[in-house]
């Protein structure tokens, strides 16, 4: 330990040091989700204007406080911040046009930082909050596994901002990095790590929706749950059912999983692989969630392309992959990232887990929205619609769609036809929009006098 603290010693710098070692034209990474860096960030957007040019930064799922490189340079004369994966902070941001979207499968993450063919990629500078130091030299990445290690290996500069509150997360793999791999450390303020309130009450539609669910779990069935409202309340429903020995390999460790655990419906034992462990590469939620995956030996924190990557998902058997979506038409494509032209999250992990779930043994792939959401003025929208919202994304191919559910019914889609989609999503409708939704139907010649619906 000894010659590991002299070597400490050696690379610890002040914050402003550190934000100094960032010059024009470079390409910044910040620590995805909750290992974004604060102190360091705090600095580098103090040095707005002052000759940098052309300063580009890459988060991932940006979380509070709000970036000082947002912040303190509106007019973005020094810095451009980019977002791998939009959350709410992003979002606003976006509208503002301070925020601009990468788009990629997040399985793909991992890939890219260790790939010598993306060189073009990978940063100057990389910089994410971590444990202290153990004894062993090593600092670990705790509640943002992702694709650090990648970054920070395949970064020119690599800085470490020691966070003491950051909790223990044990691997699965890359969960670390080794002070031999790095350049400088920060100590950092200590700040909170930011974590999340508990999940609102859920309504009525989307208690329905979740039971059309909870139904499709079976016995030894390996769960992958998104993120959002839904998700949790459907792992709630799962904790208080008779379901046994499930098992979990998911991007995001979800609060719900705490309470399966609780409730012991959580073994690990029949999953393919990392048998009697949870496989997940970060997590965004509650201090109650945070506190129980510090130091648990029972939660493997891994890269994303190991949760991600859909033949590995298929291993398993019984594979459930819930997810949200905003809209899908009546040709059956999902949108689940975008309104309009307005970003609102990312494609994320969810078309790896839709090709996994669906390529594994009795697995399935299931999209989840309300039928209907409301719009400023209170007037009611169908989610359903002829075709998407003009600019709206493609998240999930129409090939690629398996289970659709709604608070009016479920719908598997795969090897359906044009006319059978169709139907199936007019049956999942609000009753309100499904004379609308037959007439679009007919115009666009995907209805045939043989489809029944029985209203």
């Amino acid at each position: 330990m000894s010659s590991y603290m002299e070597e400490y010693r050696r690379k610890l710098i002040t914050v402003e040091e550190a934000a100094q070692l960032v010059k024009s034209n470079n390409l910044i990474d910040y620590g995805m989700f909750a290992t974004k860096p604060i102190d360091f960030d705090a600095a580098l957007g103090k040095r707005a204007g002052d000759g940098l040019q052309n300063v580009n930064i890459r988060g991932t799922g940006t979380v509070l406080p709000i970036p000082e490189v947002i912040k303190g340079d509106p007019e973005q004369k020094t810095f451009q911040y980019f977002s791998w994966y939009f959350t709410a902070l992003d979002r606003k941001a976006c509208d503002l046009g301070l925020v601009a979207h990468n788009p990629f499968n997040y399985h793909e993450a991992t890939l890219l930082a260790y790939n010598s063919d993306f060189k073009h990629l990978w940063p100057d500078v990389w910089v994410a909050q971590a444990t202290p130091m153990d004894k062993h030299g090593c600092f670990n990445f705790g509640l943002g596994n992702s694709h650090n290690r990648g970054l920070a290996l395949a970064s020119k500069i690599a800085i470490i901002e020691v966070n003491e509150n950051m909790p223990y997360c044990p691997g699965g793999n890359d969960e670390y990095i080794h002070i031999s791999e790095i350049d400088y450390i920060i100590e950092g303020s200590n700040q909170p790590i930011f974590s999340t309130p508990p999940s609102p009450d859920p309504t009525e539609e989307e208690r329905k929706i979740a039971q059309f669910i909870v139904e499709e779990v079976v016995d030894g069935a390996m769960l992958q749950l998104g993120i959002g409202a839904m998700p949790n309340l459907i792992g709630n429903m799962l904790a208080a059912s008779d379901v046994k020995d499930l098992g979990i390999q998911s991007e995001m460790f979800c609060d719900a999983f705490v309470k399966m655990y609780e409730s012991g419906i959580i073994t690990n034992a029949k999953k393919a692989y990392d048998v009697n462990k949870s496989t997940y590469s970060f997590c965004l939620g509650t201090q109650e969630t945070y506190d129980f995956l510090d130091g648990n030996p029972r939660c493997a924190s891994c890269t994303v392309n190991y949760t991600n990557d859909p033949a590995s998902v298929a291993r398993h058997d019984n594979v459930i992959s819930i997810n949200n979506i905003l809209e899908v038409d009546l040709l059956s494509q999902v949108c689940s990232e975008t309104s309009g032209l307005r970003q609102i999250s990312g494609t994320g992990g969810q078309l790896d887990f839709v090709v996994g779930g669906f390529h594994s043994k009795g697995g399935k792939s299931i999209l989840a929205f309300s039928s209907t959401f409301k719009d400023k003025e209170g007037k009611l929208h169908s989610r359903i619609r002829p075709l998407l919202t003009p600019g709206a994304v493609v998240t999930v191919p129409r090939t690629q769609v398996q289970y659709l559910v709604t608070e009016y019914g479920k719908v598997n889609m795969k090897a359906l036809s044009t006319w059978g989609r169709a139907e199936g999503l007019i049956n999942i409708a609000h009753p309100d929009f499904r004379d609308e939704l037959l007439s679009a139907a007919k115009e666009m010649k995907i209805w045939s006098k043989t489809n029944r619906i029985p209203f």
